[in-house]
């Protein structure tokens, strides 16, 4: 005996769950709205404080580098490239690019080591550890100006401290106020104290998870604390090396409040860096169009080193 069947379309009509042919690409174009409507939401005010503050500036100051316009006056001439030119002619560039390098490399390099090195410590199993990790992490906290004109009084070199100890060890006090290489030199120093506690928090952080099996395994093929942290740790920590190579890099070519609460950039120019000739020429001097000019060369550095660690260094980054 034959039973009747009933057809697929009647029975999903039946059901409710039968679908017009062009009901699927209005769903899914509600659906893509919809997307986009909750990213508008979520990112648009992000999106429109980045346009406003960083990139209009930026567009603006790239405009100013091409006039001849000092802070104040009514009026302005186009000059073109003439401002980029008297930069690199300029017969106290060399040593401007100079005093920026060795500034940069002594930071970063300095600060990724001291900090490691601190992470490492703060890691261990010690007595107040939670304070000392306090007192660490506390220096970057603090204004750049106040500590600044703390250090001040610990390099006097009459009344310091840092006078005193060398004092009792028989050591003349270095000319730091008066020797651009001294001063060079202490500016990094405080520099290094107020900013190395960012660097071992972050470091700690990556250290913290690091997964322990990975290190109990080298211990038990037999390699030594010191093999185990180059061949296991090291590489696993890539990824926060990557980006404290970033953002120290970016923050140190920034620089510019200890500078001016300690040396105003001398002497003799010996603490000028780029940032700090941005902040001279603009304001000190009045030259508003050069000033700009030296604002987009820095700019154009940190874009190219950015993206050549992009490029570059991350490809020897492994991440989990």
């Amino acid at each position: 005996m034959a039973t009747a069947t009933t057809p697929p379309d009647a029975s999903a009509r039946r059901a409710g769950t039968h679908r017009e042919p062009g009901s699927r690409p209005r769903s899914r174009r509600r659906n893509q709205l919809r997307n986009w409507l909750i990213f508008a939401v979520l990112a648009g005010p992000n999106i429109a404080l980045l346009v406003v503050f960083t990139y209009r500036p930026l567009l603006q100051s790239f405009f100013l580098s091409t006039l001849q316009w000092n802070l104040g006056s009514p009026s302005a001439v186009p000059v073109g490239l003439a401002n980029y030119a008297d930069f690199f002619a300029a017969p106290g560039t060399p040593r401007l690019l100079a005093v920026t390098a060795i500034f940069t490399l002594a930071t970063v390099g300095g600060g990724m080591v001291l900090g490691l090195l601190l992470a490492v410590l703060l890691n261990r199993k010690l007595r107040f550890r939670g304070a000392a990790r306090t007192i660490v992490v506390a220096p970057y906290v603090l204004s750049g100006v106040a500590v600044g004109l703390l250090w001040l009084f610990v390099f006097d070199p009459n009344f310091g401290v840092l006078s005193a100890l060398l004092g009792g060890l028989g050591i003349a006090s270095p000319a730091w106020y008066t020797d651009p290489q001294w001063a060079l030199v202490m500016v990094i120093i405080v520099y290094l104290w107020k900013n190395v506690g960012y660097v071992a928090l972050i470091y700690l952080a990556g250290l913290q998870a690091v997964p322990r099996d990975l290190l109990e395994a080298a211990s038990l093929d037999g390699a030594s604390p010191v093999r185990s942290f180059v061949s296991v740790v090291l590489p696993l920590l890539g990824p926060t090396t990557f980006f404290l190579g970033i953002t120290t890099l970016l923050t140190s070519l920034q620089s510019f409040d200890i500078i001016r609460a300690m040396t105003d950039g001398g002497p003799l120019e010996g603490t000028t860096t780029m940032m700090y000739a941005i902040y001279r020429e603009g304001f000190a001097n009045g030259r508003a169009g050069y000033s700009s000019a030296i604002a987009t060369i820095l700019f154009l550095v940190l874009f190219v080193i950015t993206l050549a660690q992009l490029r570059f260094v991350e490809r020897k980054v492994h991440y989990a």
